[in-house]
């Protein structure tokens, strides 16, 4: 017996819930694109399994593109916070205002 399509909206709903409190009260921007990460993963559980209650493929084809997309995310976010700590920037997103240093 599988898990039914509210079990996996719930679960989406959580997790999209934890990423969004992360975001909001978080100041390391890692912890920021983790958070982001979750929040993402959440929308694609909720792709898949909308998907598969209406038996097609379309969401899971939707949910590799939005984890491409994720991916580029994160190699633009991780280079920004090496080039940043190179710089010996300050990583406290409540104290960065602008890229210039």
């Amino acid at each position: 017996m599988s898990p039914e399509l509210p079990f996996f909206l719930a679960l989406s709903a959580i997790l999209f819930t934890i990423g969004l409190t992360g975001v909001l009260l978080r100041r390391s921007p890692l912890t920021i694109l983790l958070s982001l990460e979750i929040m993402l993963n959440s929308v694609n559980l909720t792709l898949v399994a909308f998907s598969r209650q209406v038996g097609g493929s379309d969401g899971q084809v939707f949910a590799l593109i939005v984890m491409g997309i994720a991916a580029a995310e994160v190699v633009v976010g991780l280079g920004l916070v090496v080039a940043m700590t190179r710089r010996e920037m300050v990583l406290d997103t409540d104290e960065l205002r602008t890229l210039n240093g």
